[in-house]
């Protein structure tokens, strides 16, 4: 199965050498599932032509904001609504997240409370579940065509469900504590409150539960092929 990643941001350049880039995340997060993967850089222009061209999509996270005046971004919105009217899957992550939510009618905003940061713990399916996360921007009103099936004291709709065409997730499950530490001294300084970053080092090496939604996305992606009406890349 080929899942195309449609990168949204690079990582930071000087921890780039020991994590890689975000598409390198995911491949490394999705690995032992039998994906091939093939990486369009949308946030530097380069588009996929249509949703046939790979057999599912996922979408990055990225610094920037889905509401940025950037050309890029509304091709990205554009392509992410023509994915879902021809049933073509996609998994949205942190910035992906968001990005799907606006492009179907959903609002994100620069959340008033700040920023998430850290081992965070969702509510979902009725259980406790703990993933890394780094957000300021979150979705304030999600779209009508999508359900909410995680959620926080801090961010309400944390992950959403477009029944069988995409799935949509705040936190980002591909990110280990490692890099979420490195992310806090070369990036984070500055940016977010230090008080913030210096509780968030404190939990980076309790587990989380990212293995569950590698399954939970591995599962959705073969679902979605299975189905007669699935649009198949070559």
């Amino acid at each position: 199965m080929k899942i195309g990643i449609l990168q949204t941001g690079h990582v930071y350049e000087p921890i780039k050498p020991e994590h890689g880039d975000f598409s390198d995340m995911f491949a490394r997060f999705l690995a032992g599932y039998d994906f091939d993967f093939a990486t369009w850089n949308v946030v530097d222009g380069e588009f996929p032509a249509l949703p046939s061209d790979a057999d599912g999509w996922l979408v990055t996270g990225s610094r920037h904001s889905v509401y940025d005046e950037y050309e890029w971004i509304a091709r990205l919105l554009a392509f992410l609504r023509q994915c879902y009217r021809d049933r073509a899957p996609v998994v949205g992550v942190c910035f992906g997240h968001q990005a799907l939510a606006a492009a179907l009618g959903g609002t994100v905003e620069k959340f008033s409370d700040g920023w998430s940061v850290g081992r965070t713990e969702y509510e979902w399916n009725g259980r406790q579940v703990s993933l890394n996360a780094w957000h300021q921007d979150q979705v304030v009103v999600p779209p009508e065509c999508a359900d909410v099936t995680a959620t926080s004291d801090f961010c309400r709709y944390a992950m959403l469900s477009y029944r069988d065409r995409a799935i949509s997730i705040q936190p980002h499950p591909e990110f280990n504590g490692e890099f979420i530490d490195a992310m806090i001294e070369k990036r984070g300084r500055g940016i977010v409150p230090d008080e913030l970053l210096d509780r968030a080092r404190q939990g980076l090496k309790k587990p989380t539960d990212s293995d569950v939604f590698a399954d939970l996305i591995a599962q959705f992606f073969r679902a979605a092929l299975a189905r007669p009406s699935a649009v198949v890349g070559t």
